[in-house]
């Protein structure tokens, strides 16, 4: 029998929220690109309802690669709330998540209302900060193994996120080195052009994106641009740290 988005919503939110895993939506049935956004957002709304609060959005598949190896043609994203913040050199419960992995990503902190496409060249002047940080991803599916559709639906697999000091909007963040270290050894190495050529670039589309489904992008909200560097599985006891060329560190234990 095929399942009503609302029903889809509330399994991902279910399992989100007990760490569990649950099978994936296309292997019992098929849905759209829409329904999987409409099923992302049933799924939030229930966050939402229980007193989280939305703090920004997250972006998927700003690599060139990526887009191509999962054949599509556009990013994905994802919302990001209150309760999946964790604070820089904080920790987090392993607990929580099911099988989670880590990768350093630039973020944006919005200063004024975005309700249009941005020019690139003029995108700084909607910021606040530019700051260094780390997202923790951890898929509901089981083996971490999903369609397009399955991981839209679980809202881009966002577990949390850590943000580093915040620097001013015009600062640098185009083509800087960038590592990843777990329990001091170095787990992955990256630049900041590996997301859409230039960060800003993952500004400009979520503008896009959001503005053309009649969205509005807040002043105090977060983007996290997407990642820099493969993802890296933690685990219970890791030190995790990202090192950022002219943004400093961002860290966090998990526990």
């Amino acid at each position: 029998m095929k399942r009503s988005i609302q029903e889809i919503g509330k399994i991902l939110d279910q399992a989100a929220y007990s760490a569990s895993v649950t099978q994936q939506i296309s292997l019992s049935q098929q849905i759209g690109l829409k329904e999987a956004y409409d099923i992302q957002k049933v799924s939030i709304d229930h966050r939402l309802e229980r007193g989280e609060k939305l703090t920004g959005y997250k972006l998927g598949f700003t690599s060139k690669a990526k887009m191509e190896q999962m054949g599509v043609h556009d990013l994905i994203w994802g919302r990001l709330t209150d309760k999946m913040y964790c604070k820089n050199w904080g920790s987090l419960n392993s607990k929580q998540f099911i099988h989670p992995r880590v990768e350093p990503e630039i973020a944006f902190l919005i200063g004024k209302s975005i309700d249009h496409t941005l020019d690139l060249d003029k995108a700084t002047d909607y910021l606040d900060g530019v700051a260094a940080a780390l997202e923790v991803i951890d898929s509901r599916y089981e083996n971490f193994k999903f369609s397009l559709e399955d991981v839209i639906a679980d809202n881009c697999s966002s577990a949390a996120y850590v943000i580093g000091e915040w620097h001013p909007p015009s600062t640098d963040v185009n083509n800087i080195d960038i590592s990843l270290r777990i329990n001091n050894k170095v787990s992955q190495t990256g630049n900041s052009n590996a997301i859409l050529d230039n960060p800003l670039a993952s500004l400009v589309a979520i503008s896009r994106i959001l503005s053309n489904q009649g969205m509005v992008i807040e002043p105090g909200q977060v983007i996290l641009a997407g990642a820099a560097t493969p993802a890296s599985f933690i685990h219970s006891g890791d030190q995790i740290k990202g090192k950022f060329e002219g943004l400093g560190d961002v860290a966090l234990t998990i526990i």
